[in-house]
């Protein structure tokens, strides 16, 4: 296989173009003949002009390579080498959204052929690749896995905005359906890979791997979380606190914080999905969730009281929003939970406005209803600096004494300034 495609007589697919899809199937360009399938036709338009719709990639990052950029599914037939990584969120009840992913896996079983490979990158619970997506694969193509086809699991690891790990700079885990199709799917990711792989004895070992990761994160943030509303009612500042606490030598440093985007948030919901199939109420992963997700509100309600302990009635109140994605200097708000800090403070009958550098007004507008301001106002009652964006980091005290009124209260929820002396300061 992998000779084949690097003399490019065989094809590679990527399935799913996005913030994972893409940097991928660009970096597979550079050294076989590429095939990147969206449904989005849109997107396609935009990246096959050169332009990232995710805005994580230049222009440059689209030279030298051999890919074609298509909707159309005829087109993944000519492939023999297929790659999954369309994205797995959750539903309203927060129950995993598997549809995306099934529906990737009909379009792919209807392309595949004998000799093929299928390989997924999606996050997703132990047992999903093939429990729900191999029959798919299977009754789509008429074919057995092992004997006709091969199926492999390499969960993605590209962190949106990071310009140092980038998708060539970090470890892959592989899995496959036996030990060729490990070793054949190892030495395909090999050839754009420069930190090496981690073989995984099975696909469901990958896939419980890639999803306590961001589980082991939930939790330890969620700690810091509980400790910041129990600190706050004591009255002390809790980065402090974490500062004397790092002084020894095997304390784990987290910060407090909103715990949003596509998979910090989401994917314990995945691991505790498959927790309760199997008969177990997973305590510690569940409390975790409902702590982090209580924060908005918590924020919201500290800052309405400290309004009224100045003598501000909430209702006649203006706040300003700074930043709204789900994380610093990117454009992404999936799953931002600085929206629902905005919902929170509206609850309140807070009027309230939204700036963000990076984030984009229309997609704002449509996903929450939300409107983006292209530049502050004034005369605010409170500034919430929710986003550390490279913008913010640089503002000093006299920025917010500029755009408030009497009494301004200034939250800082990254904790990226030090203590105002002339403007009431509250960090979590």
């Amino acid at each position: 296989m992998i000779s084949d495609l690097l003399s490019k007589k065989k094809l590679l697919s990527v399935t799913g173009l996005g913030y994972v899809g893409l940097p991928l199937a660009l970096e597979f360009a550079k050294k076989f003949r590429v095939i990147g399938f969206d449904i989005n036709e849109e997107r396609i338009r935009m990246m096959q002009n050169g332009i990232d719709p995710s805005e994580e990639l230049d222009g440059d990052s689209f030279l030298d390579t051999d890919i074609l950029f298509t909707s159309n599914a005829d087109d993944l037939k000519k492939a023999h080498f297929h790659i999954i990584g369309v994205p797995t969120d959750i539903d309203k009840h927060k129950v995993p959204n598997l549809k995306p992913l099934l529906a990737a896996s009909k379009t792919v079983g209807n392309a595949l052929k004998r000799g093929d490979y299928v390989v997924y990158e999606s996050t997703v619970y132990p047992g999903c690749t093939e429990e729900d997506c191999l029959p798919i694969l299977e009754e789509m193509s008429g074919l057995k896995v092992n004997e006709d086809f091969k199926l492999g699991y390499s969960p993605e690891r590209i962190v949106p905005g990071d310009k140092i790990r980038t998708l060539t700079k970090i470890l892959k885990i592989i899995s496959g359906s036996d030990e060729e199709s490990t070793q054949v799917i190892s030495d395909v990711y090999l050839s754009i890979l420069e930190e090496g792989i981690h073989k995984a004895s099975s696909i469901k070992v990958a896939e419980a791997a890639k999803v306590i990761e961001n589980t082991q994160r939930d939790i330890n943030i969620s700690l810091m979380n509980e400790l910041a509303i129990i600190f706050d009612r004591i009255g002390i500042d809790t980065r402090e606190v974490l500062q004397a606490a790092s002084t020894k030598w095997n304390f784990h440093r987290y910060y407090p914080g909103l715990v949003g985007g596509h998979c910090i948030s989401v994917d314990p919901f995945y691991l505790m999905h498959k927790a309760k199939q199997l008969g177990h109420d997973p305590q510690v992963i569940a409390a975790g969730r409902r702590v982090n997700d209580s924060i908005p509100n918590f924020i919201a309600k500290t800052l309405v009281q400290k309004m009224i302990g100045v003598g501000k009635n909430p209702g006649s109140t203006k706040v300003l929003v700074m930043g709204v994605t789900f994380k610093e200097n990117v454009s992404d708000i999936r799953n931002s939970k600085v929206v629902d800090l905005i919902h929170e403070l509206r609850g309140y009958s807070v009027k309230v406005d939204v700036v963000d550098p990076f984030a984009s007004s229309h997609q704002l507008e449509e996903e929450y209803g939300i409107s983006l301001l292209d530049e502050h106002h004034y005369e605010y009652d409170g500034v919430i600096v929710a986003v550390a964006h490279d913008q913010y980091v640089q503002l000093d005290e006299s920025f917010f004494r500029s755009v408030m009124n009497e009494n301004p209260i200034v939250f800082d929820l990254k904790g990226i300034y030090n203590n105002f002396e002339d403007l009431i300061y509250w960090r979590l």
